[in-house]
């Protein structure tokens, strides 16, 4: 039981370890005062011509 405990906090440890930094880096791009941005060039690449198919 004790070796299944410390199997599972390695796992947790590293995983933590791994995907901390790049949670964090999406963390403070996706945050309010940066949503106005990314807002805007997600509404210039929906509009824009280029995936505008013309028949």
């Amino acid at each position: 039981m004790l070796l299944l405990l410390f199997f599972v906090f390695l796992i947790q440890f590293f995983t933590y370890w791994i995907f901390e930094p790049l949670a964090s880096f999406c963390e403070y791009v996706l945050e309010i005062r940066m949503f106005p941005i990314i807002a805007l060039i997600g509404l210039i690449f929906l509009f824009s011509e280029k995936n505008i198919e013309q028949n």
